[in-house]
């Protein structure tokens, strides 16, 4: 444990030495930097820019996100942002919509319909989406606020080692006056050091050989004053003639539209104008009629809309040696599902249950940290694979390319339309911690694709029981696809 206070603050101004250096004041960073302060740790919390971030992601609370930042003591920081309540999706396949809100809860606080259907009454779990911008800066708030964290706007540019062994001991930064814009060089130390500075990480490759490995990316525009066709939810609309494009409110005024584009498509070459080309010609024209408007308003400013890769890199386990990474510098998925931020307060709130000051007196004990982390490389699977298994496999099926993976996309939006929405839902919300849920309902659209198909083949005019011997051939091959989208998914998220 650290020392009292104000000895503390002093080692943490003075001497730049505290518990635990937290690099980068994101979502990740500023979640674990306030916690371990609320511990009683001693905390130093470094970030580059201090200023309201201006990003296109991170930008969908799901619920059980919010649940986990409501335990952390941070659930102040979606208010007064102008945040939005999310209850679920509205997913809009070929022009034809369905409705799939998050689940009920019955009155002792149980989810009733994990398996099968939906439920009518109870008590619903919502999400928040907003500018992300704005949340940062409440949570920043929150670090600047509290007595046991030192923020420090600093460059940070290398790792310090032990001179006799490869022990990380703290930081090197560059710190820029902002009068001058001189570079001094600086060092801050720290018995643990937490990197969490995101999915472009300088520190990554330290504990770690993987990396990102993306298709595509999400283009942005912001729409003002437009008006979906269900209030309150995320808009997911998939079709033969563009890829995923999702619609999500972010204020009172402004509604999120992110345009996903898979890389080196002939549709977005420049001889079809581009990305914009792309966008104007065979992504707004797949949009509810009364989005159409505003977003061609919005691309009229002829510059290419903002982008982020859409990335996805598995954890991999670490040996810690005074440090440790973690956040999307760690763990990233599709942000389809919008499921970045749940993962991050999931991440926050197990470490720091592992590393309790109860539990883990001294940072600096190399081994008592090791099993800490091998402890949550495992039990954070729980929830990480689900959610990261979720935004691959339907990525796969919302962007689908070929004839089984098309079936695949179909049987999903059958199988909400059926009523099956429950379960996957909660899954999607980070409501349901239970993979084997995820694989029955995953296997259950595959069987349910493969009977349409099925009756498709055999209804396409009076000879169609001809095609019999086909509607084998198609079932295994529609099965095979499924497989190969979900198996190795949930092998590499849930079991190595």
């Amino acid at each position: 444990m650290g020392s009292q206070p104000n000895d503390a603050r002093t080692r943490r101004e003075i001497y730049h030495e505290a518990d635990v250096v937290v690099v980068g004041a994101g979502i990740f960073g500023c979640a674990a930097a306030y916690t371990f302060a609320q511990q009683g740790r001693s905390v130093i919390l470094l970030e580059r820019w201090m200023h309201e971030p201006d990003r296109i992601v991170g930008e969908l609370l799901q619920p059980g996100g919010l649940d986990a930042l409501t335990k952390l003591g941070l659930g102040h920081c979606v208010d007064g942002i102008d945040a939005i309540p999310c209850h679920g999706y509205n997913v809009i396949y070929n022009e034809t919509p369905v409705h799939v809100p998050y689940p009920p809860r019955d009155q002792n606080g149980r989810l009733t319909n994990q398996w099968y259907g939906h439920g009518e009454k109870g008590q619903r779990d919502v999400g928040r989406s907003f500018h992300h911008g704005r949340f940062i800066m409440q949570l920043r708030k929150a670090c600047l606020g509290h007595e046991n964290i030192t923020v420090v706007e600093t460059e940070v540019v290398n790792t310090i080692r032990g001179e006799d062994s490869d022990q990380i001991l703290g930081v090197e930064t560059r710190t820029t006056d902002k009068m001058t814009g001189d570079k001094t060089p600086d060092c801050f130390f720290g018995q643990l050091t937490i990197i969490a500075d995101g999915y472009d990480s300088k520190f990554r490759k330290q504990v770690t050989t993987s990396k990102p490995a993306f298709r595509s990316k999400f283009y942005a525009l912001e729409l003002i004053d437009t008006e979906l066709p269900q209030p309150g939810y995320g808009h997911v609309i998939i079709g033969h003639s563009c890829f995923p494009v999702l619609l999500y409110q972010i204020g009172t005024h402004e509604t999120r539209a992110l345009f996903d584009v898979p890389m080196g498509i002939p549709e977005a070459s420049p001889d079809n104008g581009g990305v914009r080309g792309y966008i104007k010609n065979h992504a707004i024209p797949a949009l509810p009629e009364s989005v159409r408007p505003a977003a061609l308003k919005a691309l009229e400013d002829g510059k290419i809309p903002r982008s982020m890769p859409n990335s996805w890199l598995p954890a991999t386990k670490q040996t810690p040696r005074g440090m440790i990474v973690l956040g999307d510098a760690h763990n990233m998925r599709h942000p389809l599902t919008g499921a970045g931020m749940t993962v991050a307060f999931n991440d926050v709130l197990l470490l720091s249950e592992l590393l309790h000051p109860s539990r883990v007196p001294n940072l600096d004990d190399s081994d008592t940290l090791a099993a800490a982390m091998k402890t949550m490389y495992w039990r954070r699977k729980n929830y990480t694979s689900i959610l990261n298994v979720l935004a691959q496999a339907l990525y796969s099926l919302f962007a689908a390319n070929d004839r089984e993976l098309r079936a695949l996309q179909m049987g999903c939006f059958e199988y909400f339309k059926r009523g099956m929405t429950d379960g996957p839902c909660g899954l999607l919300g980070g409501i349901i911690h239970r993979p084997i849920i995820l694989a029955y309902h995953f296997f259950s659209v595959a069987f349910l694709a493969i009977g349409l198909h099925s009756i498709e083949l055999v209804s396409a005019g009076p000879l169609g029981i001809l095609k019999t011997p086909l509607v084998f051939v198609d079932a295994i091959l529609i099965l095979a696809k499924a497989c190969v989208v979900f198996l190795p998914l949930i092998w590499r998220e849930g079991f190595r």
